[in-house]
């Protein structure tokens, strides 16, 4: 909260607002993205910078750049910042050098590749369940339909997780974006007890 929504509170305001749509994806190279959790300030401009960086190496070096840079990027800036900074990074994308890469960047930083990760308020809801679930070799669609089922069940439970799923699927041949609108949502009823 800034000076602002303090001093508004103390008045008796309340002009805060929150947008469960909104659409925490963001596209950072051509194969690579990441899921921003934390505050939407820091992670934005985060990941402007991030981006300006990639695009300089794609030029510079005359290839893409590989997911781990990205990642790494995001951790420098994170950790040299922890004492500043609300934001958590998930980066996932797909490389010729290494295939498809997920990494952990949570918040204070630190990089830990991972075959999945989640983060943000509504990951502390579904750790069970996607330690349960997610498998090696799972098929695309599979994969896909876990990661539904994985979100569904956070926005269920936590209130600042969204009301829509937005995702994306990375791989050699491209980027394909999904989306779930909030009256579309997988019912997951008996997963949850």
């Amino acid at each position: 909260m800034n000076a602002v929504d303090v001093q508004q509170l103390k008045h008796g305001e309340a002009n805060l607002g929150a947008n469960r749509v909104t659409d925490k994806l963001t596209h950072l190279s051509d194969r690579i993205y990441c899921c921003r959790s934390g505050s939407a300030a820091d992670t934005q401009a985060l990941a402007d910078i991030v981006t300006y960086h990639l695009q300089l190496y794609a030029v510079t070096q005359e290839t893409q750049p590989p997911t781990s840079v990205a990642a790494s990027l995001f951790n420098e800036l994170i950790y040299q910042n922890k004492d500043r900074l609300t934001a958590g990074i998930i980066v996932a994308g797909w490389d010729k050098q290494h295939g498809g890469r997920v990494y952990n960047v949570p918040l204070g930083g630190g990089i830990f590749q991972q075959p999945w990760a989640i983060g943000g308020s509504g990951s502390t809801f579904i750790y069970g369940y996607c330690d349960s679930t997610w498998r090696p070799g799972m098929t695309r669609e599979e994969t896909i339909e876990f990661v539904k089922n994985a979100l569904s069940l956070a926005m269920r439970r936590d209130g600042s997780s969204g009301g829509t799923i937005r995702l994306a699927d990375i791989s050699e041949h491209g980027v394909e974006r999904h989306f779930v609108p909030g009256d579309k949502l997988p019912e997951l009823t008996s997963l949850i007890v």
